[in-house]
């Protein structure tokens, strides 16, 4: 049977099929759909953890105590991650483990363009990455097997073009190994430096019989048909580079990207007349060709930077134009933008107008940095808001305290806000930071997190309070308020900053999107409108204006009224 499947729904079924049984993983696009879809197959026990360093010690613990287990991140998760997996390279495992992680080349939805077969590398860890959704089925499958018969976790990457393209994928029974006996043995699992230095010794045997297996398993796989050109090429790069040069080329195509063979590509190499390394991102594949001695034409013609294309290869290749089609039509720009009703929009108008200085977090709330509301000053990673503010505080001292904020998304603080509160309480900076509760992780696609009271499959759970959390912590002074009443959240703000001991202010609203939230009849324009275009600041999508005249979009508005707080003339009703 086969079935139309996304990728990452592909690498669900493979997990299916493969017999795993533990599923941890935290929502990071492109990689969220896999545990969506695993979380459907009711044989796999599958959750959203905190954070993406406690869902790899989930699934290491699982394979310790002999199930099969996976863990998926997206390509900066994998930093998150990178303690717990580095280690359990030296451990290996006990039933087979596979980390799932997805790169995001042209950062669609990421703050870096990072290449995770650098981790692969610097791990000393097998890296397999598929080209297509049956692939992905495949591979997954292909992982488990690898992790068992090699005694190493297996990272399986994938990118956005993958992740999220679809093509015909078969579908074949679940097959689940028996559970292994779990025996107790610290020389393998208790990474001491006196049992860890000859565990070393292992990995880089390890290596050596994993660069056999990749030279003659037929996971590496050469296509032959002209011998003028070859190209050396993995992952989604293999799908453009058949399609626009076809059979003008002989392909290399590598399903393993760590650790690398070297006769393969020296045998192919002398195949043809002239050699390509097609790769997106760094010149992993590159380097190790050059270090064999292999002439080639890599990163010099192609770039580093963002995504290729079909068009990008036949351009670059064969030096071949495409010529580009346009509408003779005036099509306007679309930026990302904060949805009508979005819960964080009155926080940024508020910040904006206090003029304050505000250090930034992942999340839908990361679209405050953007015009009209520009409230953002910088935005690094998950969590390094609130201990960014911190330094900056103590970098610049009282003034700053007085007049800059922190602001961090419920699920984002619980994945690493939390440590960095610690740290304001501990070392006693007189910081404020706003956690704009919206009771869901809005920016992958509304999955649950562990303050909202329900598990990734639906089922009832408990639900941390953050103002017993914050106070817990040695914050002694929190504050809730609703983020539609702009009064009130102004005076709060207001106050906090002037008080002489950290704060946190909790800027609670169900996001606009959840189908339980029930809006309030949308808002129109009345004569009294004085075409101040007030309202227009807080840069809301179904506010706009037609041939001078305000007007709002009757189908777009949920009725929040944070735009009648703005009118002064009662315009908005």
């Amino acid at each position: 049977m086969k079935k139309l499947l996304l990728g990452n729904e592909a690498v669900a079924r493979g997990l299916y099929e493969a017999g795993v049984t533990v599923v941890s993983s935290y929502p990071g696009t492109p990689s969220t759909e896999i545990t969506e879809n695993a979380a459907t197959y009711e044989e796999i026990y599958a959750e959203w953890s905190p954070n993406e360093k406690v869902s790899a010690e989930v699934a290491i613990g699982a394979s310790i105590g002999g199930a099969r287990s996976f863990c998926a991140m997206k390509h900066v998760g994998l930093n998150v991650a990178a303690d717990p997996i580095y280690t359990a390279s030296y451990t290996g495992v006990g039933a087979g483990f596979v980390i799932g992680v997805a790169d995001d080349p042209g950062m669609h939805s990421s703050q870096n363009e990072q290449d995770s077969r650098n981790h692969a590398i610097g791990a000393k860890l097998p890296m397999l990455e598929p080209s297509d959704s049956e692939e992905c089925r495949t591979y997954t499958k292909l992982a488990y097997e690898l992790s068992e018969q090699f005694d190493t976790p297996v990272i399986l990457r994938l990118t956005t073009r993958v992740a999220h393209s679809r093509s015909l994928t078969e579908l074949e029974e679940r097959a689940v190994p028996a559970l292994k006996e779990y025996k107790k043995n610290p020389a393998k699992n208790v990474m001491l430096p006196g049992y860890a230095r000859g565990k070393h010794v292992i990995v880089e045997k390890r290596t050596l019989d994993l660069i056999s297996y990749a030279e003659t398993s037929g996971i590496n796989r050469v296509e032959m048909n002209s011998t003028e050109i070859g190209v050396i090429t993995s992952g989604i790069s293999y799908c453009y580079a058949k399609e626009a040069l076809g059979d003008k080329a002989s392909y290399l195509k590598l399903g393993m990207v760590n650790p690398l063979p070297a006769k393969l590509i020296e045998d192919f190499a002398k195949s043809v007349k002239k050699v390509y390394v097609i790769e997106e991102l760094d010149p992993v594949i590159e380097k190790h060709c050059k270090s064999l001695g292999v002439e080639l034409t890599g990163k010099d013609l192609f770039p580093i930077c963002g995504e290729y294309s079909q068009t990008t290869v036949r351009n670059l290749v064969l030096g071949e134009q495409t010529e580009s089609k346009s509408l003779d039509v005036n099509i306007p720009i679309r930026p990302p933008a904060m949805c009508c009703g979005c819960t964080h929009r009155g926080v940024f108008y508020t910040l904006k107008k206090l003029k304050l200085t505000v250090s930034g977090d992942i999340g839908c709330y990361t679209l405050g940095a953007s015009a009209p509301l520009g409230a953002m000053d910088w935005c690094v990673c998950m969590g390094a808001s609130v201990s960014a503010l911190h330094g900056f505080n103590k970098a610049r001292g009282e003034a700053a305290e007085k007049s800059s904020v922190a602001v961090i998304g419920d699920s984002t603080f619980m994945h690493s806000g939390i440590t960095s509160l610690v740290d304001i309480a501990y070392n006693k900076s007189n910081s404020v930071t706003l956690i704009l509760d919206n009771s869901i992780t809005g920016m992958t696609g509304h999955q649950q997190n562990p303050t909202t009271g329900k598990t990734l499959k639906g089922d009832p759970a408990a639900a941390v309070s953050l103002e017993k959390l914050c106070a817990a912590v040695g914050i002694g002074r929190v504050e809730v308020v609703d983020p539609y009443d702009l009064g009130e959240l102004e005076r709060v703000i207001r106050q906090e900053l002037s008080a002489d001991e950290p704060s946190v202010i909790i800027c609670r609203r169900p996001c606009a999107l959840l189908k339980y939230v029930k809006h309030s009849p949308p808002l129109a324009i009345n004569d009294k409108c004085k075409k101040c275009k007030a309202c227009m600041n807080i840069g809301c999508p179904a506010i706009s204006v037609h041939d001078g005249n305000v007007e709002i979009d009757s189908t777009q508005c949920v009725g929040c009224g944070v735009c009648k707080q703005l009118c002064k003339f009662g315009a908005i009703e």
